[in-house]
């Protein structure tokens, strides 16, 4: 899905307006909660993803893990969770 913002400075103001391209399915389900302020619910995704992203780069910063470590483990992971699931 491509979502496309667009956004402009309001003078006086030190907020930005912002505007995101969803797909018309969506748009039809937001329509069905009217009473949902769509842009405090984007506002909140928006810096929740944010801290998460700060906080991995703060992690990665100090992390002695290379690419391929990770990929092993991933590989690592991927296989118990494998075995666990297919035993049940």
């Amino acid at each position: 899905m491509d979502i496309n913002v667009y956004a402009h400075v309001i003078l006086g103001n030190h907020m930005v307006n912002m505007t995101i391209t969803v797909p018309k399915e969506m748009k039809n389900d937001l329509d069905l909660f009217p009473e949902i302020n769509w842009s405090e619910v984007a506002r909140q995704a928006f810096k929740e993803k944010i801290g998460d992203l700060k906080f991995l780069i703060e992690y990665k910063k100090n992390s002695r893990m290379t690419e391929d470590d990770a990929l092993r483990l991933g590989k690592k992971v991927n296989r118990s969770l494998h075995k666990r699931y297919s035993e049940m």
